[in-house]
């Protein structure tokens, strides 16, 4: 798989990943996910080969969106692969969903996440998942809009939080 060169881009460590496909393995098959902040694709690819549906990545960094099409190709999940460019919030302003499955690795310290939740609780699917990887003094809400905070797992320097939407439509 390629990679970015630089520091801008911060890869997802092979146990961290590892985890992260660990506590959604029964959340894949099927679905529709939603890598935000791809930066590789390293994590919506992953999804797919585990049976994902479909995957929209979306980074504002058209250099590592060339990076994704080259490994979507590689891996040979570029049919069910959507690339596009564009800043996380504005982005999802736009964007109709709904999503069943996101994955949110983001820029560390930066807030990121906390304002990117409310706006993803409304393209989420009844029963989605949401998967946040920041770094472990991250400050996250417990709920946003109609995603609850469920579980946190700490990986070294790294948390992973895992929210949901209730069933109801």
């Amino acid at each position: 798989m390629k990679e970015l060169q630089g520091m801008e881009t911060r890869p997802t460590t092979g146990k961290v990943k590892e985890s992260l496909f660990s506590i959604i393995q029964f959340d894949i098959e099927g679905r529709r996910v939603l890598d935000l902040f791809a930066g590789t694709g390293q994590l919506g690819i992953e999804a797919l080969s585990r049976g994902a549906k479909s995957c929209l990545f979306v980074d504002h960094s058209a250099e590592a969106l060339a990076i994704v099409r080259a490994n979507c190709k590689t891996a040979g999940v570029d049919r069910q692969s959507d690339i596009r460019q564009g800043e996380a919030e504005s982005f999802l302003a736009n964007i109709r969903g709904p999503f069943d499955l996101v994955l949110l690795d983001p820029p560390f310290h930066h807030d990121t996440v906390a304002a990117v939740l409310p706006l993803l609780a409304a393209k989420m699917a009844p029963g989605g998942v949401v998967l946040c990887e920041t770094e472990r003094e991250a400050d996250l809400p417990e709920q946003a809009g109609s995603l609850t905070l469920v579980k946190q797992y700490n990986y070294g320097k790294i948390k992973v939080s895992r929210y949901e939407r209730g069933e109801e439509a």
